[in-house]
């Protein structure tokens, strides 16, 4: 298995798989009484947040913990020594003094992972940085698909919204692409990024004519935090083009799913009424979300090659 995760783009097909089969066995463990497991016992996790996170930092600490490592969790905030001008480079000398094994970062700078990875022997696990990629949201919601259709080849994901803010978006696209599923961008032409045509996707501004064509409806949060420009009239506009209310859901296939990263605006890009309809798979992708960062933290800080035998075994110790 890789040293670090920082972009999808260094996951083959096989490793993918491996993580999801390895998820599947991890994914037991969170029905126990005792939600642990002696896989990473002695050795220690630090999340390092430099932006504001409640899933994805919760559900790594959740992942490590139940692999019975030791968790430190770090938040820039006017308490830390980052408030006092320490330097980003001199946060990650400090980490690497402690001995952690592992560091997941999430950071408002594109490439702050990369840099990281490069100043300390630890694992780096990007968990977003800025405008590039969020690899772990791909793999959970690739392995949250592949619990209901079982495979990736053919299957048709359209992914709506602010696609231009989002990472997740970009960390999908090329997740799905290697699996062999069919992606189609869907969203005003103010929130596509630019060269959008390079992604080897299809690319509309009508969500009506796609939707009956999808098998699952991946839709993005409107991050108005990031953008500094109006780039679309209203928030009610935005909900009549591209929000998916029951009337969308109607011209869906009967079997097709609708899921969404959060946090979600309710009411703009998706409607009350619909993310909670059982078709909605929003908090299947939390839980799955656990069992696949567990599974991934099990793989690069214990063997890097297991059998499916061994991997059980070696999980349940």
């Amino acid at each position: 298995m890789i040293k670090h995760l920082l972009s999808i783009d260094q996951l083959v097909p096989d490793q993918i798989d491996l993580i999801m089969r390895t998820a599947d066995s991890l994914r037991e463990v969170g029905t126990r009484t005792i939600k642990k497991v002696p896989a990473l016992r002695g050795r220690t996790v630090c999340n390092l947040f430099f932006e504001p996170s409640t899933r994805t930092r919760i559900s790594f600490e959740l992942a490590a913990k139940r692999l019975s490592a030791d968790v430190v969790t770090f938040t820039a905030d006017a308490k830390t020594s980052v408030s006092k001008g320490e330097s980003f480079r001199d946060t990650a000398q400090t980490l690497q003094a402690m001995g952690v094994d592992a560091i997941v970062i999430r950071h408002s700078s594109s490439g702050a992972p990369v840099l990281l990875s490069k100043w300390v022997d630890a694992s780096v696990i990007n968990a977003g940085d800025g405008l590039h990629e969020h690899p772990t949201q791909a793999l959970l919601d690739l392995y949250s698909i592949r619990e209901r259709f079982g495979s990736f080849e053919g299957l048709r994901v359209g992914i709506v919204g602010d696609v231009v803010h989002s990472r997740v978006a970009r960390s999908n696209v090329k997740a799905l692409a290697k699996m062999g599923a069919i992606v189609t961008l869907v969203g005003p032409p103010t929130l596509m990024p630019p060269a959008v045509e390079t992604w080897g996707v299809e690319v509309t501004t009508d969500l009506d004519e796609v939707l009956p064509k999808l098998d699952v409806a991946y839709l993005l949060r409107v991050q108005t935090e990031r953008m500094n420009e109006k780039l679309f009239p209203t928030a009610r506009e935005y909900a009549a083009l591209w929000g998916l209310d029951r009337r969308r859901v109607a011209m869906m296939k009967p079997e097709g799913l609708i899921m969404h990263p959060g946090p979600m605006n309710r009411g703009v890009e998706i409607a009350s009424n619909v993310a909670d309809l059982e078709r909605s798979i929003i908090t299947n992708q939390v839980t799955n979300g656990i069992s696949v960062r567990s599974a991934l933290l099990y793989l690069m800080l214990g063997d890097t090659a297991v059998s499916d035998e061994d991997s059980e075994e070696d999980i349940d110790g």
